[in-house]
């Protein structure tokens, strides 16, 4: 996959969408551009590093992944070409000019894709709208793509973090159209949980990344010497740590090796208890104990 920098040199079909979390409403839209490929067009997403945006119609932002992983899942629903600037380099940029010098100049747009709700240039100020005005004397076509639906309701990342933050993983899969997953290197921490024989591997949040309800879960981790089963604790780890910053500290169950260093995917599962701070070391080693076979009957 191509992250554009200069111009396209073929013309391309363009999905437009900030896309945080590839869900199946973003999917659809991704899909109808990877169909451009049939007119041989360049499949190609329009989005921004959403590591990058504070703030999203007036209200702060958390992004659901980073941005790495997103260009994996864009990449995965055809694109073959991907813009993503930072949003301080565009926010200034009327809907004319993004238009004009975005979507036909840099991206050779022949045709358009997105949800009626698309809102783009400076302040969110232009609409789906003006986008087909702009497209009709720009050259381009613009393509409606209906919302999907899920229990009545249009499936949505605010949906989605909603779910997470309540704590319900599976309902955050349905929307999704997968299980949510943490994804990143393993990183050293201190190796505390060698102590209790219950060894762990750790992942970062990214700055200004949603973190889900602090507690432990189900999980299924996907590392480059296979798939295991695993028990992850979302949250600061009160017990055993005085620093607040949040992590996924992942107990493989079925794993003997090292991992540091190592891209891996921890799919959260299911939601087994809130982090909580125990009185003692031996506490928490039986609670893990419980919360492991817990995990192997569901797994």
């Amino acid at each position: 996959m191509k992250l554009v920098t200069d111009p396209l040199c073929q013309e391309s079909a363009v999905a437009l969408g900030l896309f945080d979390g590839v869900h199946l409403g973003h999917r659809r839209v991704l899909a109808a551009a990877a169909g451009g490929r049939e007119q041989g067009l360049v499949p190609c997403a329009f989005t921004f590093d959403t590591e990058t945006l504070p703030r999203k119609h007036g209200k702060p932002f958390a992004c659901l992944y980073t941005q790495s992983h997103k260009l994996t899942l864009l990449r995965e629903c055809g694109m073959e070409a991907v813009y993503a600037p930072s949003f301080a380099a565009l926010q200034e940029m009327d809907g004319a000019a993004f238009c004009g010098e975005i979507l036909c100049k840099k991206l050779r747009a022949k045709r358009v894709f997105c949800g009626r709700d698309f809102r783009f240039g400076r302040g969110a100020g232009w609409g789906f709208e003006e986008l087909c005005t702009f497209g009709a004397e720009m050259g381009f076509s613009v393509h409606e793509i209906e919302p999907v639906l899920l229990g009545g309701e249009k499936v949505s990342s605010t949906r989605i973090r909603a779910a997470l933050k309540e704590g319900q993983p599976r309902e955050a899969a349905l929307l999704l159209g997968r299980p949510y997953a943490v994804t990143g290197a393993v990183m050293h921490g201190k190796a505390l949980g060698r102590t209790i024989s219950f060894p762990t591997i750790n992942q970062h949040f990214v700055k200004g990344q949603l973190v889900p309800k602090h507690g432990v879960y189900i999980s299924r981790v996907h590392t480059p010497l296979g798939t295991f089963r695993g028990l992850t604790n979302v949250g600061i780890k009160p017990t055993v740590s005085e620093e607040k910053i949040p992590l996924a500290e992942t107990h493989l169950l079925d794993f003997q090796g090292d991992l540091y260093g190592a891209a891996c995917s921890t799919e959260l599962l299911e939601f087994l208890r809130p982090e909580q701070k125990f009185e003692s070391i031996d506490a928490l080693r039986r609670a893990i104990a419980q919360d492991r076979e817990r995990a192997q009957a569901f797994l």
